[in-house]
């Protein structure tokens, strides 16, 4: 027996895509910038240090003094000696007015004035401790200074954008088809 049959044949619809890709360009500069400023200033006054040694006294006690100084020294004893003398020669006077007060004022007179004087004797230092004068003054110093603030100008470069969108195209490549067979 013959069965009628029924035959499809059917195609695939097939759908193209093309695609073009978007493009972005973004461009930016950097800012512009620009500082000034002005130096700093600065004034330094300075006062020199100073020192001072005075080797006077330890010169004069090695002897080794300066000529004006010895004939003061010299002066000063000539007239101390003199007082000491006129002091002297006075209590001499003196003892030998009062001569009836008992004694031998010239005999004792004699013998003080012969007899040569006692001299004290000790250990000592040449120069003495402390006979050089040492002064320093340090130095001053003052600072004077005055500082700027800085300029700064800024200016922003705004970015460049270029955008380009992507594109898809749709295409049917193959259209879908059916087709139908009757047979006995």
């Amino acid at each position: 027996m013959n069965v009628p049959q029924l035959r499809l044949e059917s195609t695939n619809a097939r759908i193209g895509l093309h695609t073009q890709q978007p493009v972005q360009e973004i461009q930016q500069a950097p800012a512009d910038l620009q500082i000034q400023q002005q130096k700093a200033e600065l004034e330094v006054n300075r006062t020199p240090s100073q020192l001072t040694i005075d080797q006077t006294e330890a010169w004069a006690d090695m002897d080794l003094k300066h000529i004006s100084r010895r004939i003061e020294e010299f002066a000063q004893r000539g007239y101390e000696d003199w007082l000491s003398g006129l002091a002297r020669m006075s209590q001499e006077g003196d003892d030998l007015m009062r001569v009836e007060n008992g004694g031998n004022p010239i005999a004792e007179h004699a013998k003080m004035n012969s007899e040569s004087p006692m001299y004290e004797f000790n250990i000592g230092f040449i120069p003495r401790a402390n006979s050089v004068k040492i002064n320093y003054q340090p130095s001053k110093i003052q600072l004077n200074w005055q500082t700027h603030k800085p300029e700064i100008d800024v200016t922003i470069n705004r970015p460049q954008h270029q955008y380009t969108p992507g594109k898809v195209n749709v295409s049917m490549e193959q259209m879908p088809s059916l087709t139908i067979n009757w047979t006995t």
